[in-house]
């Protein structure tokens, strides 16, 4: 029992002292001082069109989040899009006939806000942009035109713009068909701009190669602009979140991100580590390191590692990157931190032609606090500070669908919910999810009755409340058959979680049959009963060192069930509340059991945007995680 409660200390702790500290809450509070360049905050509504700008440092805002748990960061996102929308959802300023890839971006940030709140007017305004990605023209090969006043042209710079939401809203919509159009997209413009001898990219492709900026033989731009290729690794290894592992073009596009980031790493400048505005042209009078295509390669290269799509050599040139970055950026001026060196805007044809040659990239104005620079840094900022931390995927933990198998009619059909991992409203365990990943594991769901054969696949099994005739037509009880095998299962050393639920909104009578089998039982009682938001009523202290929760001080749990210990000798309470035990563990043969009467770590109560800060549930999800994981 003395190994099953040791304390555990900090992990990671040789690679931490590497770690530099970043300023991206601080550049990210600066953003939010601009809001005011889009919107008029004495009557909320945009100064500015609808722009991909701001969808930028929106994505290192959802990062952030979802990275920190940190409820403000949210918000920030609510109130940059919110303004845009009418009362119906349709979005303010935005006309879909201009056909401009641009225009999608901000598309990211809809998703996300419909995915949590649920509120009809961010799927709305998100079905709007979808419309226009269905009716876009297209070239002749089928990728998406830049904008209706380019016709016939690719941009790198679209790829990002359109491809991350348009195959986010298709796995959301149950649109799969929509799953190689994305990867051919990808695909043809990698084949047509990559250069063979360097590696890198060209700005942009004129199919019909008439522009005055495209090469008459091949259509393409003259130069690797470096924006552009960030562009695209960004868009590669973010739509690569989205694609299933089964899908048969999906190591294509891994070997094309392959290839792009061994360009770019040939190209990262030995003097400074940054990358340069023209990526081949470092030592060409008036070319300079450039702010977000430095970040942008940064954040490609480190989440590549992470995701392991990529060799963890590449997490090097990352770290580099990013140091220089802070050193050359990064400046502190009379309490505000900045980012400096993002050019503006670079682009091709136009009114005010852009011919695409050196000269002209040299043009555009280098600015500070640039949005696109921000977002671009916030992302990968926040990819660093997590390669300092997190755990390679090596293990897998596997959530319980057939105890717990409830269902909900959505715009998109009748789909599971309540305490799945890609659910990302207040009954999901998304957040929960992540730290599982932070530690290592790859998340699982089985669907059907547990099976030894299923099992022995796992590091990990959560069972959390378990249907009652209430929640289900037909509830899958547990039996005694399957307590026996998940209880064979612990003893040759796997590792259960159970999460209950009070007594009138769970299948008690039948889970304490597996409950049972380890020496403790769920009661049939309610306690920490809450009246609207008191939240006080539901607080529980955490003990100074707890030995599962040693850097947690307060949680709150609400209308839970409490144990009765049966076997004294091996069942310990781990946490106490008024007299009574609210959580409890064992060591059981090889394996070892963990339980407590609510399924508690829900993203309503760990993501930030309800509990006051004093709640620590989002640290207690990183404390239990790593607990089990040291056992």
């Amino acid at each position: 029992m003395k190994k099953l409660f040791l304390h555990i200390g900090i992990i990671f702790s040789s690679v931490s002292i590497c770690a530099q500290q970043s300023h991206k809450d601080a550049l990210l509070q600066t953003s939010m001082q601009l809001l005011s360049k889009y919107i008029d905050t004495s009557t909320h509504e945009p100064k500015l069109r609808w722009s991909y700008d701001m969808g930028v440092v929106l994505e290192g805002a959802a990062s952030m989040w979802k990275s920190s748990a940190n409820g403000d960061y949210l918000k920030y996102i609510q109130n940059c899009i919110d303004p845009y929308l009418g009362a119906d959802g349709h979005i303010k300023t935005y006309n879909i006939a201009d056909y401009n890839i641009d225009n999608i971006k901000n598309g990211r940030a809809l998703l996300l806000l419909y995915k949590v709140t649920l509120q009809k007017k961010y799927l709305t305004a998100a079905t709007e942009l979808w419309n226009q990605l269905k009716q876009q023209p297209r070239t002749n090969s089928g990728g998406f035109w830049h904008k209706n006043i380019y016709p016939n042209q690719i941009w790198l710079d679209g790829l990002y713009m359109a491809q991350p939401f348009y195959i986010e809203y298709a796995a959301m919509a149950n649109k799969d068909s929509v799953f190689d159009d994305v990867v051919n997209q990808f695909i043809y413009i990698a084949e047509k701009t990559t250069d063979p001898i360097t590696g890198l990219m060209y700005h942009g492709l004129d199919e019909t190669k008439i522009e005055k900026w495209s090469n008459p033989n091949t259509g393409l731009s003259p130069h690797f602009w470096a924006r552009a290729m960030g562009w695209y690794m960004m868009a590669l290894v973010d739509i690569l979140d989205y694609l299933p592992e089964n899908n048969a073009k999906r190591p294509q596009l891994l070997k094309i991100l392959n290839n792009c980031a061994k360009s770019i790493v040939k190209v990262q400048s030995k003097k400074n580590s940054l990358w340069y505005d023209i990526l081949d042209l470092e030592n060409k009078s008036g070319n300079y390191p450039e702010a977000s295509a430095s970040s942008m390669f940064v954040y490609t290269l480190a989440k590549g590692v992470l995701k392991q799509y990529l060799p963890s050599d590449y997490l090097k040139s990352a770290r580099r990157g990013f140091s220089a970055i802070e050193k050359e950026f990064i400046e502190i001026k009379d309490g505000q931190t900045n980012l400096n060196g993002t050019v503006s805007v670079s682009g091709l044809g136009g009114k005010k032609y852009r011919d695409g040659s050196f000269e002209y990239y040299m043009s555009e104005k280098v600015v500070t606090n640039d949005l696109k620079g921000i977002g671009a840094y916030l992302l990968a900022a926040d990819e660093i500070d997590k390669s300092y931390t997190i755990k390679p995927i090596k293990r897998t933990v596997l959530l319980d669908n057939f105890f717990n198998n409830e269902y909900i009619k959505s715009p998109f059909g009748l789909q599971p919910f309540h305490y799945l991992w890609a659910e990302e409203d207040n009954n999901g365990f998304s957040f929960w999810g992540n730290v599982w990943n932070d530690n290592g594991y790859r998340w699982a769901t089985l669907k059907t009755e547990p099976k030894t054969s299923d099992l022995s696949k796992a590091n990990v099994f959560i069972i959390v409340d378990p249907d009652n005739a209430k929640e289900t037509k037909s509830p899958n009880y547990m039996s005694e058959n399957y307590a026996t095998i998940i209880s064979d299962w612990v003893k040759n050393g796997g590792k259960l979680i159970l999460l209950a639920n009070d007594s009138g909104n769970c299948d008690l009578t039948h889970f304490n049959i597996l409950a049972e089998k380890f020496g403790f039982q769920f009661n049939m009682d309610l306690k920490n009963k809450v009246q609207g938001h008191q939240f006080e009523q539901g607080a529980i202290e955490i003990p100074t060192n707890n030995q599962v929760f040693p850097n947690t001080k307060k949680i709150y749990i609400k209308e839970i069930s409490t144990f009765k210990i049966n076997d004294t000798k091996n069942v310990k309470s781990i946490l106490s509340h008024k007299g009574d035990i609210v959580m409890v563990g064992r060591k059981f043969g090889k394996g070892t059991v963990f339980a407590v009467g609510d399924p508690w770590l829900y993203n309503e109560y760990v993501d930030g945007r309800k509990l006051p800060a004093d709640y620590q549930n989002f640290q207690a999800a990183k404390d239990l995680v790593k607990w089990i994981s040291k056992l």
